[in-house]
């Protein structure tokens, strides 16, 4: 994965890489765009979980429009917006986001599959791990993963003094 800035405009903005990675591995959600079999831009906003590397996993039903989208055009845009803070008297937000470029892949092998669904519960329910397990395994047969294998990414903040 490259950590790479050139085009973002407001260059006196650049997150700092490690900052942005925090971001990656700490972010509640993130809002995951597409492009649909027709074309047409599709977005949505999802939970997922960065592998510490070069791929972010999503979880999702087996079947449905994300998984169409992939099908016909792999190539995604994932966006995490950390802390954010609207200062209205200023007319201006503090903010820090990142935004990734990738590859989504699905049908992974089922011991993938069972790690990243692992690493979900690490962290979205890291005190309840064990009935998380259990759920993940009765719930294995409807649940299918996506992988975004990460190209590029870039990150930018505002910050309010």
């Amino acid at each position: 994965m490259q950590y790479d800035n050139h085009d973002v405009r407001r260059q006196d903005r650049l997150l700092p890489e490690e900052t942005a990675r925090q971001l990656l591995r700490e972010g509640e959600y993130g809002f995951l765009s597409l492009l649909d079999p027709e074309g047409r831009a599709y977005g949505i906003p999802v939970n997922f979980v960065w592998d510490g590397t070069e791929s972010l996993y999503i979880h999702c039903a087996p079947e449905g429009r994300k998984l169409r989208c992939i099908a016909t055009h792999p190539e995604v845009s994932f966006c995490v917006v950390g802390k954010t803070h609207v200062y209205s008297q200023r007319f201006t937000t503090a903010y820090e986001s990142i935004v990734l470029r990738g590859k989504a892949s699905t049908g992974l092998p089922e011991t993938e599959r069972r790690r990243a669904l692992e690493m979900i519960i690490d962290k979205y329910s890291p005190n309840d791990k064990e009935v998380g397990l259990k759920y993940a395994e009765k719930s294995f047969h409807r649940t299918e993963i996506i992988r975004i294998d990460i190209d590029t990414m870039s990150g930018k903040s505002k910050v309010i003094r």
